[in-house]
């Protein structure tokens, strides 16, 4: 059973259960591993107004493609990505936060593990925080979070340079990356974060919890997620999943990034069946088709 049946974020009322819940990709970086980043001379500096601009429009494809939660970030998590200061970060998130913001109802999450990048974010418009490492990385952000009473998603997170194998067409992989037992080490430390988090203030019913596919987990390891979700949800939390165009849908199907819709499709419908409650994608008006016939069949 989950801890609380729904929950605010924003003006907008989160029934657990009830349906699948959209979170759609504004990604403002020059280097995301999908493609799909908005950022253009990322290096030398980036034009404001046509980053906001960009990044508008593809909110509203993705409002009227029936998303839940508008996700903006702006460092690339992919494998071996530089690491961005905050006050870059910052450069390309807060404009756009405020923009969205002042154009659309829909809520706002920042993609973001820096206190600061979060509590200025959440000054600017956004309505939770999406930590891809789980309050392990920045010591204060789980006290930012609970003071400024907003949900938090608390990733799982093993990535490693150590265990990253790069290929040119299909992307950043993670191979012999040890687990004792994958699913038990998972919800071990999934807890681990929810403890800091609790121990911070924040609420539980203002706690998701996302698995992190991808993140530190072979490809083998990734599809084994997928299927065995159900003992992620048995910690009561509700379970985002972002499979979307990931490269263990690359690798399994032998498919460059451009070419993962058919294998997202495949991911997310099998990750709602088995409990997923949010999926994070990038293909919003495809995946909302997905999500809507999937549950359809089985809610």
């Amino acid at each position: 059973m989950l801890h609380s049946a729904s929950l605010s974020i924003g003006n907008h009322v989160f029934e657990w259960g009830t349906k699948t819940y959209l979170m759609g990709i504004i990604n403002l970086t020059p280097d995301s591993f999908s493609g799909d980043g908005l950022l253009i001379n990322g290096e030398s500096g980036h034009d404001v107004s046509m980053l906001v601009d960009s990044a508008l429009g593809q909110a509203r494809e993705f409002v009227n493609a029936g998303v839940d939660i508008l996700d903006v970030g702006g460092e690339s998590t992919r494998p071996g990505a530089d690491q961005v200061t905050v006050d870059a970060e910052l450069d390309r998130v807060l404009p756009v936060i405020q923009a969205l913001a002042g154009e659309f109802e829909t809520p706002i999450s920042v993609d973001t593990y820096k206190h600061q990048v979060a509590q200025v974010s959440i000054e600017a418009g956004a309505n939770m925080v999406n930590d891809v490492w789980g309050l392990n990385a920045d010591p204060e952000m789980a006290a930012t979070i609970a003071a400024r009473n907003v949900p938090v998603i608390l990733m799982h997170n093993r990535s490693s340079w150590a265990h990253a194998d790069i290929k040119d067409r299909l992307g950043g992989r993670y191979v012999g990356v040890p687990y004792e037992d994958l699913i038990q080490d998972i919800k071990r430390e999934l807890m681990d974060s929810v403890n800091l988090a609790r121990s911070a203030g924040v609420a539980d019913e203002y706690i998701i919890l996302d698995p992190g596919i991808g993140f530190g987990k072979t490809v083998e390891q990734n599809l084994e997620l997928i299927n065995l979700l159900p003992e992620i949800r048995e910690l009561g939390y509700p379970i985002l999943v972002g499979p979307s165009r990931k490269s263990f849908i690359g690798y399994t199907l032998d498919l460059p990034p451009d070419q993962r819709l058919a294998g997202t499709a495949a991911a997310v419908s099998v990750g709602i069946v088995r409990g997923a409650d949010i999926i994070r994608v990038h293909d919003v008006k495809f995946m909302q088709q997905v999500a809507k016939m999937t549950d359809a069949i089985v809610r």
